[in-house]
């Protein structure tokens, strides 16, 4: 495949966040001048994006707030604040372990994560800890194997590493939303929001 093509499909793919490093490439992706991006600074710079979203609104949510969840209306049966990080963390580490072809280096219980991580800060760690796993998987990908099929996480199913690689751009962001409400709900501005 065309190099320029693959780039060009890659950017259309991670939608507002390719636009973004289309605009500006250099300073998006990190390149040096006279340095041509390659996959693996495309994703990791991607991944960076949503990890300051997602990290910083994790730290944000109080202790004692940190297993709030929403009873009323249709919010019964909803995850937890922490629950939501720490799927986002397990769902991470899935992707990347699934990138890499290994296994990932925490035991994970499934998509919700282990049932012995439950105080904030091992929670938060939990999370920062799949942001580092994820950006090793990231920068492994490469024009000979941002197309090669993996196995997928979910079900028996094979995917591209460039398919996996957008899911793991784009999931954190539906979770991250549910963060924000949460935080709103408890008086909280998230990090993001907040004048600079």
């Amino acid at each position: 495949m065309n190099k320029q093509v693959a780039m060009g499909i890659l950017l259309l793919a991670l939608g507002p966040i390719g636009t973004a490093v289309a605009a500006n490439p250099q300073a998006a992706m990190q390149a040096k001048p006279d340095q041509k991006p390659t996959f693996a600074m495309v994703l990791d710079r991607s991944l960076s994006s949503v990890e300051h979203e997602v990290v910083p609104a994790a730290e944000a949510m109080p202790e004692d707030k940190f297993n709030f969840a929403p009873t009323q209306g249709e919010f019964n049966g909803v995850r937890t604040f922490a629950q939501q990080v720490k799927h986002i963390a397990a769902v991470n580490y899935m992707i990347a372990g699934s990138i890499l072809s290994e296994k990932p280096p925490v035991k994970l219980g499934g998509e919700n994560g282990p049932d012995n991580i439950t105080s904030k800060a091992d929670v938060v760690k939990f999370l920062k800890d799949s942001f580092a796993y994820l950006h090793k998987a990231a920068n492994s990908i490469d024009e000979s194997n941002v197309l090669g099929e993996v196995q997928a996480p979910f079900g028996p199913n094979k995917m591209t590493r460039l398919g996996l690689s957008v899911i793991a751009i784009s999931h954190p962001f539906d979770h991250y939303g549910q963060m924000v409400e949460y935080l709103r709900m408890n008086n909280i501005v998230p990090p993001a929001s907040r004048p600079k």
